[in-house]
C-alpha cells in the first residue's frame, strides 16, 4: 500500500481491493460528511448512510463510517448518482454530499483507453494511458478543496428506524428459512 495516502484511506483501499477515482470520491464524501456533522465512526447504528449508487465510493462509506447493509444503516437507493446522505441519529441532523459535474470527464484519448480497458481489448499502451489517467485523477481528487468536488447541504430526510431482528420461519412455498414478516 502506498505510504503517500493517509492511513484511513489505506484502510479503505484495502477494503475495496484497489485505489481508483471512485473510491477516492467516496472517501472524500465520507470525510466531508463527517466534518460537516462533526462525527466519528460509531460502533453501531448511530449513523445512517443513504447511497445513491452502487459504485466504488460506497466501499469508502462502509469502511470509514461503519454503515453497512448487515447492520441496516446503509440504504441503497439506485439513482445513479455519486451522492451520499449521512444521518446522525443522536444529533437529529443530516447532510447530503453530491459530486459536482465534471469529476468524471475524460479526454477522447482517455475515454478510448477506458472503453478498451473495460472491454478487455486494451493494448499495453492503452493500459498505460488508463493507469496514468487513474493515478492523475486520484491525485487531483485528493488535492482538491471539498467545495470543488461536492455540493454539501444539510437535508431533512426521514430517519429510518434501527435494524430489527426477526424470527426465521420456514417458507411454505420453497422450504427455506425466511424472516417472519416476509
Amino acid at each position: 500500500m502506498s505510504e503517500e495516502f493517509p492511513q484511513d484511506l489505506q484502510e479503505v483501499i484495502r477494503f475495496h481491493g484497489h485505489v481508483c477515482p471512485g473510491v477516492v470520491i467516496g472517501y472524500r464524501a465520507a470525510k466531508a460528511a463527517q466534518a460537516y456533522l462533526q462525527v466519528d465512526r460509531p460502533e453501531d447504528e448511530e449513523l445512517v448512510a443513504i447511497a445513491e449508487s452502487d459504485g466504488c465510493g460506497v466501499d469508502a462509506i462502509q469502511s470509514l463510517l461503519g454503515c453497512t447493509l448487515g447492520k441496516g444503516n446503509l440504504i441503497y437507493r439506485d439513482q445513479g448518482k455519486q451522492a451520499y446522505t449521512l444521518i446522525c441519529r443522536k444529533r437529529g441532523r443530516a447532510v447530503r454530499v453530491a459530486a459536482k459535474p465534471g469529476l468524471f470527464d475524460r479526454t477522447p484519448e482517455q475515454e478510448n483507453a477506458f472503453q478498451k480497458v473495460i472491454g478487455g481489448t486494451a493494448s499495453e499502451e492503452e493500459m498505460a494511458v488508463f493507469r496514468a489517467f487513474q493515478k492523475e485523477r486520484v491525485a487531483e481528487l485528493l488535492a482538491a478543496e471539498v467545495d470543488a468536488l461536492f455540493t454539501v447541504a444539510e437535508v431533512s430526510p426521514e430517519v429510518p428506524s434501527k435494524a430489527r431482528i426477526f424470527k426465521s420461519v420456514t417458507c411454505e412455498y420453497c422450504g427455506e428459512p425466511v424472516m417472519e414478516p416476509r
